[in-house]
Parts: C-alpha cells; structure tokens; sequence
C-alpha cells in the first residue's frame, strides 16, 4: 500500500444506500446516487446500484462518460447546469441534465436534434440557500418556453439546499416545490414526473417525518459514502461514517516550540497565522497537504492526535499525548465531504477498494 491513500469499503457503502434507500421508498422516493464525491469511480457506483439507487448523479460530464463507457445502463444525470461549450457532449451521454437557464436548454434541444434523441430536464428553482435556480415567480413563465422545445422532455422541478447559503431543508421549502408542480400540471396539463427535493441534508426532514408529501426523489452522495448529514454534521442513524478512511505516513517526529520563532508574517497562501504558545510540544509532519484536500475536513481516528495546521505538502500533528507514533507510522482520518472531494481529485493520493 503507497500513501497518502484513501480506503473505500464497498460493504459499508453499500449497507449506508440500502439503508438509506429504505428510508425513501417507505414514503415513495427514489434515490438519484451523486457520483462526484467518488469522481465516478465505476466499482464503488456499482456498489451505488447493488445498494438500491435507481439513477445517478454527476456534476462533471468527463465522470458520466467513464461511467458510460465502463457499461453503467441506468440513467445518469448531468448535475451542474451545463456549460454552452458542452451541451453536444451533454446530449450524447447524459440521460438528463439539471437546468436554470432557457439558453441552455435550447442549445441542449438543437443539440438533441441534431444527435437525434430527446434529452430530459428537470428545471431547477430558487428555493433561498442562492446557488442555482429559477426564482419561484418565475417558474411558470420558464416552464412554458421549455415545453415548446420539441427534443427535450420536462422530467420535472427541483432545488438544492444547503450546498452554497447553508439552508436547511425545511417543510416551508419543499412545500414551495410541491406547490410549484401543482400549478404547472394545472397550467400546462402536464404531468410533473419528477420533483427533486434536494441533497442528503433533507434525509433528517424525512426521517423526522416533516417532509410534506409530493417530493419524489433526493439526490444523495455525502449521505451514502460518509453517512453524514450535511447541515449538521452529525451521523445519519444506522449509518457508517469510516467507509472511506484517509491513511497517510508520518515522515518526522520531533520536539519543538509550539510559538514560531521569529517575526510572523504571511504564509505560503497569503495568510497570516495565529498561535498559541504551549509551550514544548511534540510534533509529527505527515506527507499529505493542502494541495490535496480540505485539511479543515480531516479528523484524526485517533482522538490522541490534533491537527495543527498544513502547509501545501506537510500536515502538522501534536502527537504529544501518543508516545508511538514515530517515522513511518500511519495514522488514518476520517473525512468531511470537502475532503474527500479534494482527496479523490488528487493524482497523488492513491485509491484503494477493500
């Protein structure tokens, strides 16, 4: 085993989708699977589906060609809006695509034409956390210039929470789309197949037994690989949360000061550090650093361990209370969703499926 390396424990992720999974079919949800925190790793998306998700999810077209092209068959949806400059290649692997912007849709209609297919659309709406989305006023009037578009198929309405302003899904909120798909099947007589009510932050609403009636499916990634709740942080029940570990090598162990020595001024990232003095301290550097992850979303599995700080190839530890760490020692952290995007994105930190 090379390192820094990530662990993947495809049993654990599949016990966390089935779990999941039950909770949404008991109220008649389907899950949509979000890929990207995996970067559209095909063995772990497999584990996805054996666990139940009947779509997926992804937020960079080069991660659902891969998974096209590995012979994944069930729908896959591109998640961010699509970008102009992509809408061919949108078209041609892409079962569907999450939408705000009229524009794109028509490129994504003449596009569709062309290849000769119909490409589905699930409009996206503003539902107050201010990322993307159609204000709701204006919903009605978007809704009627997309169904005139003769290769695309309106699947439906959805929002994200959570991601951008920190909103909590709430009942005020997924009402509001419940209410919006109502008034397009009565406007346009239509029928609103599908009404996205949001990412794993809304699994708590739903368990809880707040989420108004409607919402048909959640978009879930943080959820099923970490078994996390996002706007919270806090465990999802009957979940694992080290299905995916962070394993990196100690490569110094030494005594110091804890107060640098000398006039501070910027680090390498342009900010100026604080400190606080206590005194000796005996540090470990691992060969991991800011160039690979969010350093603020690692948690040492060892509660022995504190995390000092980083720099872009060396993460800092006061190991002072664990008298066995020494060079070469591993030492494993758990992960917030941020990291492991940033972990699983990085050429240098090796992959391993167990």
């Amino acid at each position: 085993m090379r390192f820094p390396c990530v662990t993947i424990n495809l049993k654990k992720i599949e016990h966390n989708a089935e779990k999941l999974v039950k909770w949404c079919s008991e109220r008649q949800i389907e899950v949509m699977a979000v890929t990207k925190g995996i970067c559209g790793l095909d063995k772990v998306v497999r584990t996805f589906i054996k666990g139940g998700a009947k779509k997926l999810g992804d937020s960079r077209i080069e991660n659902i060609v891969s998974l096209k092209q590995a012979g994944i068959s069930i729908p896959i949806y591109l998640l961010r809006i699509p970008m102009l400059s992509e809408v061919e290649d949108v078209v041609r692997w892409a079962d569907g695509s999450l939408n705000s912007e009229v524009k794109a849709i028509e490129a994504l209609s003449a596009a569709a034409k062309t290849l000769g297919k119909k490409h589905k659309v699930i409009l996206m709406v503003e539902a107050g956390d201010l990322r993307e989305g159609v204000m709701p006023e204006n919903v009605l009037d978007t809704v009627s210039e997309i169904i005139k578009l003769s290769n695309i198929e309106f699947e439906g309405i959805g929002t994200n929470l959570g991601c951008y302003g920190g909103v909590k899904a709430s009942y005020d909120n997924m009402k509001l789309l419940v209410d919006l798909a109502t008034d397009i099947e009565q406007t346009f007589g239509i029928e609103v197949k599908t009404i996205s009510g949001g990412n794993s932050s809304t699994l708590m609403l739903l368990k809880q037994g707040g989420l108004p009636k409607g919402i048909t499916q959640f978009r879930l990634g943080e959820g099923i690989l970490l078994g996390n709740d996002p706007s919270t942080s806090r465990p999802l029940p009957d979940t694992y949360q080290d299905a995916i570990l962070l394993k990196a090598e100690v490569i110094e162990v030494k005594t110091k000061p804890s107060y640098p020595i000398g006039e501070i001024g910027l680090d390498a990232f342009g900010n100026k550090p604080v400190f606080e003095d206590k005194g000796l301290m005996r540090r470990a550097i691992v060969a991991l650093g800011k160039q690979d992850c969010r350093i603020e979303g690692l948690t040492p599995v060892d509660k022995s361990i504190d995390i000092l700080g980083a720099s872009s190839d060396h993460l800092l530890l006061d190991v002072t209370k664990n008298n066995d760490i020494k060079v070469g020692s591993i030492v494993e952290f758990n992960l917030s969703y941020g990291a492991l995007l940033g972990l699983m994105t990085s050429k240098y930190v090796k992959k391993y499926i167990i």
